[in-house]
């Protein structure tokens, strides 16, 4: 069978329905709202006098206020109190943070946290997720990162950022197109599409070092790599059998497993269910494309989309939640299924276009593609009601973002 030639990139991309959309160091809000937040004061915490120290506490704030979980207010009106300072003393930045329950007294947390002195970024996110976890029982999110994909002047590569936008990092510089990135449970390597060859070849990246190799380069498409949790297992979508179909790729010993048989339909898009056992998908065996579950050793699938044209670009979140893209009235909306209950909830509104979600560790926040006009961005969305937040706003689109886990 012949490879595909550089021309089915469009194909692809429509077919993964990627979405379409860059990064800056500042956030944006665009919204208000969010409710039952614990109110939280930092004025127990001295900033210090110099800039490294001034830009810890702020960038703390920040992340405090961006988790969702917390307002920051003045002391007397607080029910948890920050004390501690924030130093730079000996080449090194260090911060002590007391962590108190301001009706009790009781300690949340108490510890010293250190950085290099050009990381007040750093310093701050690691502070602001010890305070969400101690007092909230969740995952912080604000050391984590994102990896998307943007396009400047027409040319695609990949990028990798902080939750909050900042330290952006180009990771690739092909210029060629690239589809799905995803990262492994460790989020020490990521996985992708790329036409780097001229062919869509899933490529995977050692974040620590830039170092590629390729992982899948049957004939025809390889598209939409997802890692199992355990790190062990790929799941992907391959046309080396004719049609696209699911297929698993054990990493070590290369040997691939076909799930699906569907002789005149298409299949794409898998995402790992928390435990392993299942993978959602996108079909279009009933003539429009719809989220499917399957067990990842192989069965019956089970539809679970019903509403909208189309539903696409599932991602299964670490509560057990599925988001994806379902197109409504024209638009595509970001919508969360609960196995639970087996009911759909749609999380965005606006007249314009929300693709390829992708849960942050803390099961709460989704990160999307938002596409207005002929412009792509990434933003943010707090599923409790906080405001969306756009991360990119540098010149070009930026697209199929990816958020990595803890």
């Amino acid at each position: 069978m012949k490879r595909f030639p550089i021309l089915c990139a469009s194909i692809l991309a429509l077919l993964l329905a990627g979405g379409r959309g860059a990064s800056g160091s500042d956030i944006v809000i665009v919204g208000e709202g969010g409710s039952g937040k614990v109110t939280i004061s930092l004025k127990g915490m001295c900033p210090g006098g110099g800039a490294a120290e001034r830009l810890f506490y702020d960038v703390l704030e920040r992340d405090l206020t961006r988790s969702g979980w917390f307002n920051v207010v003045d002391r007397t009106a607080a029910t948890v109190l920050v004390e501690g300072s924030c130093t730079q003393s000996g080449g090194r930045l260090s911060a002590v943070c007391d962590v108190k329950n301001g009706a009790t007294g009781g300690r949340y947390l108490s510890r010293v946290f250190t950085e290099t002195p050009t990381a007040s970024r750093q310093l701050a996110h690691m502070v602001a997720d010890a305070i969400v976890e101690a007092v909230k029982k969740v995952p912080g999110i604000a050391s984590s990162k994102i990896v998307l994909v943007g396009s400047k002047s027409g040319k695609k590569d990949l990028f990798v950022c902080g939750a909050d936008g900042a330290d952006m990092v180009q990771l690739t510089r092909d210029g060629t197109p690239c589809l799905s990135p995803t990262w492994s449970p460790r989020a020490d390597n990521l996985f992708y599409t790329s036409f780097h060859r001229g062919f869509p070849d899933v490529y995977q990246v050692q974040l620590a070092t830039g170092q590629r190799s390729r992982v899948a380069s049957y004939p025809g498409i390889n598209a939409g790599a997802d890692a199992s949790p355990d790190g062990k297992l790929l799941a992907l979508a391959l046309s080396k059998d004719g049609n696209p179909e699911l297929y698993v790729l054990q990493l070590r010993s290369k040997k691939l497993t076909r799930l699906t048989k569907t002789k005149f339909a298409a299949e794409a898009s898998p995402s790992w269910s928390p435990d392993g056992r299942q993978i959602a998908f996108v079909s279009d065996s009933t003539g429009s494309p719809q989220v499917y579950v399957i067990s990842s050793g192989g069965g019956k699938a089970q539809r679970i989309t019903f509403r909208g044209n189309e539903n696409v670009s599932p991602d299964w979140g670490p509560d057990g939640r599925i988001a994806y893209s379902s197109r409504r009235q024209g638009r595509y909306q970001i919508c969360v299924y609960d196995p639970n209950t087996r009911g759909d909830t749609s999380v965005t509104e606006e007249p314009v276009d929300h693709e390829s979600p992708s849960w942050a560790p803390d099961g709460r926040h989704i990160v999307y593609t938002r596409t207005q006009g002929y412009r792509s961005d990434v933003y943010v969305l707090d599923t409790s009601g906080d405001a969306e937040v756009r991360l990119t706003q540098f010149q070009g689109d930026w697209y199929s973002p990816s958020w990595a886990p803890r």
